[in-house]
């Protein structure tokens, strides 16, 4: 095959960022240097905004931060037949995978998935305690149906492939994400930053960057910031769907969209700090590391594959009393020491590391080492979109 096209869809994009979005832009961009790959992104947009991108038919989801809603799958589906790919990635388990299934079957080519997000977990976050465990065991078949379809299924965490092979996905694999290590650098740290926001230089900084969701759990944060008293500084940058908590020692920066701005805060911070318990990997999380910046996160999925002793503190308890203490115990450490540590981890997660291997599981499927039928045996359910 002299020239491979592949062709990433998804629902997950949004013009403020997003993990999702990193990715696949750094996949576009690395794919250009690679001789014999082109790349083409299919989003839900209004109009296709860049070279090397493609618009899916969708509508605006209200209160979604800027994200749309793709909903016809023969339509969607159609869309990437005419893109002539050699190889479909769904980044979604929604109307565009299933789309993407479709597509690739007419087109007699391979399709992967990535698992972006744990279905379960957000189903029983959405039903509450009453309904959590119906509405889990309902997102378990949803995703062995959608992602049973697929030849295979990239995992960006050891604990989320458990969990596919768990709902009965084994051709799931671990394929991590990466950073780019060198706009993310301990070099970027900068005096001036913290002059601009008129930060005392005695005062310890904690960064979170990511989206303001309820799984984040930032009011754990800022209540824990609260109780360590006026000596530590909340910076949350983001926005999202949660509006961000308000209290004297957190400051809110609205979503940067620049990495090297970015890089910068992630730099000059004291620490980084993650109250999630939800990630399947944490890419925030490794950025920060990178930039040499020690980190304290819940000790749980994808964070805490991350996370451990060596970097920072990985915390074993949501509670706020259990980040209150974790961050005063931090402090009490050598943070260069626990900064250099955590700069040598992000390193070997380069995107110049992590992507061959993604071409790698790409080649497999190319020349058939894959097969092209579902792997499991599923049972027949309602498929969005028809």
């Amino acid at each position: 095959m002299n020239n491979v096209h592949v062709v990433d869809a998804t629902m997950f994009w949004s013009p403020t960022g997003g993990g999702v979005r990193r990715y696949l832009l750094t996949k576009q961009a690395w794919l250009a240097g690679q001789p014999g790959w082109t790349h083409t992104i299919a989003v839900p947009a209004r109009a296709a905004s860049r070279t090397g991108e493609a618009r899916l038919p969708s509508v605006p989801l209200p209160f979604s931060g800027g994200y749309r809603m793709p909903l016809r799958r023969r339509a969607i589906a159609d869309r990437l037949v005419d893109l002539e790919p050699d190889l479909i990635e769904a980044g979604d388990p929604y109307v565009v995978a299933w789309a993407a299934v479709d597509a690739a079957r007419r087109r007699q080519i391979p399709a992967v998935a990535y698992c972006h997000s744990n279905l379960e977990t957000m189903a029983r976050l959405v039903a509450g305690k009453r309904l959590g465990n119906t509405a889990a065991r309902a997102a378990r078949a949803y995703a062995r149906g959608v992602y049973g379809r697929f030849d295979r299924v990239f995992a960006p965490s050891e604990s989320m492939r458990r969990h596919l092979v768990d709902w009965s996905i084994p051709h799931a694999v671990c394929q991590p994400l990466g950073v780019d290590s060198e706009t993310f650098h301990p070099s970027r740290a900068s005096a001036r930053w913290r002059e601009w926001l008129g930060i005392e230089p005695d005062t310890r900084v904690l960064v979170f960057a990511g989206r303001f969701a309820p799984e984040k759990h930032l009011d754990v944060l800022a209540d824990a910031v609260d109780l360590l008293g006026d000596r530590y500084l909340l910076l949350a940058i983001g926005h999202g769907p949660t509006p961000p908590p308000h209290s004297a020692r957190v400051r809110v920066l609205s979503f940067v969209a620049d990495t090297d701005e970015l890089a910068t805060a992630l730099a000059s911070a004291d620490a980084f700090v993650h109250a999630g318990d939800q990630e399947t990997f944490g890419l925030s999380v490794l950025e920060a590391m990178a930039c040499g910046t020690p980190v304290i996160a819940r000790r749980a999925e994808g964070l805490a594959e991350l996370v451990d002793s060596t970097v920072g503190i990985g915390v074993e308890s949501g509670s706020v009393a259990a980040f209150a203490e974790a961050i005063d115990a931090l402090f009490s450490r050598d943070r260069a020491a626990l900064g250099q540590a955590a700069r040598t981890r992000a390193e070997a997660n380069d995107w110049e590391r992590v992507l061959p291997a993604l071409l790698t599981q790409y080649r497999s499927l190319l020349h058939g080492a894959a097969a092209r039928e579902p792997r499991v045996a599923v049972r027949p359910i309602a498929a969005p979109g028809r």
